[in-house]
């Protein structure tokens, strides 16, 4: 009698385990999917971006794939891993820009940060190539599952549109952009029409090539929003220990003065609550780019654009999303086993 009460309890137990996994499995499986294409070198904004990722994952409300450096910055990809291991995730792909003729380095705090914590990828020969990784990334997921966002500029995305069929899939980069990707969240240009760097520095041509290419549903977030929020001030330097590598690289940078969250923007639409709260879309046209990178909102429709761009919601002070957007790094805690 004794043995059989055992084994019922040890088979509920188990029942129990296995429908606990399936559960969970289920929540990951309908997390969605992030590709993030950066250029974190030459300004601040990209690493709390990348932070703000790595809580949102926590959170459950994303699955990060996997991190594509756009950068000439030699350090750019060792100061990614860095970051991404500091969170638990040292397993993150990192794809990066290859065959650049002038890469060196240039960054405050690139190469600071990748030597002040531990990570695995020491040399640029261990990163796959951008596209290529964007390709094996996509094509392993689920129909209309991945959100790419872009906080740089757009020659890897170029790269992957233009990508040909190869061992990960037989569609050419546009037809499984088309057939995995949900939505593109985009940092560029400026609304209703400017010229801001992503759009036309290093490479406009990408800039222009990508908004004609592109036929899924693409968001921008110009400068203009992200310089109304400043983050990675004082209250950053208070909350955050000097051991953490969003403190170090905003020190190196400017010595928390503050810096606005261009990139943070892109990243926040990611939580729909949030954003709803924050932002509001402008749905009623699409973007115009020129060959020199300035972009211009055209009122109207046009033929395979499904473009919008954010604006701050009336009423909304930005100091309020910058909180919250501080709040989200220092709530963060660094985790050596992370639920994947």
């Amino acid at each position: 009698m004794k043995n059989k009460l055992l084994i019922g309890c040890l088979l509920l137990c188990w029942s129990i385990g296995c429908l606990a996994q399936t559960r969970a499995e289920r929540v990951r499986a309908t997390r969605v999917r992030v590709i993030l294409d950066a250029d974190i070198d030459s300004d601040v904004d990209d690493v709390q971006a990348l932070a703000m990722l790595h809580a949102y994952e926590k959170k459950g409300l994303i699955r990060l794939l996997g991190v594509v450096v756009t950068s000439n910055d030699s350090a750019a990809a060792a100061c990614t891993d860095a970051i991404n291991t500091f969170y638990g995730r040292p397993d993150l792909p990192i794809g990066y820009l290859k065959n650049q003729p002038n890469l060196r380095h240039f960054s405050k705090y690139t190469r600071a940060v990748a030597e002040a914590f531990p990570h695995s990828l020491t040399t640029l020969a261990q990163a796959t190539e951008s596209a290529r990784l964007c390709r094996k990334l996509l094509a392993d997921s689920p129909d209309g599952s991945v959100v790419i966002v872009t906080i740089g500029h757009l020659t890897s995305l170029q790269n992957l549109l233009q990508s040909g069929a190869d061992e990960f899939s037989p569609l050419d980069g546009q037809a499984l952009v088309a057939k995995k990707v949900k939505k593109w969240l985009c940092m560029g240009g400026q609304f209703p029409s400017g010229k801001e760097a992503n759009f036309f520095r290093p490479d406009p041509q990408s800039t222009v090539y990508c908004l004609d290419h592109w036929t899924q549903e693409a968001v921008f977030c110009g400068w203009e929003v992200g310089n109304q929020i400043k983050t990675g001030g004082t209250y950053l330097r208070e909350k955050l220990p000097a051991t953490h590598p969003v403190y170090r690289a905003y020190e190196l940078y400017n010595n928390f003065v503050g810096r606005p969250a261009w990139d943070q923007v892109a990243v926040l639409l990611l939580d729909e609550k949030q954003a709803k709260q924050s932002f509001e879309l402008v749905r009623d046209g699409h973007v115009s780019v020129a060959p020199d990178g300035s972009n211009t909102w055209q009122t109207g429709a046009e033929s395979g654009k499904n473009h919008a761009y954010v604006r701050i919601r009336a009423g909304v002070n930005p100091d309020t999303i910058a909180r919250y957007m501080d709040d989200l790094v220092i709530a963060l805690k660094p985790d050596n086993n992370p639920s994947k």
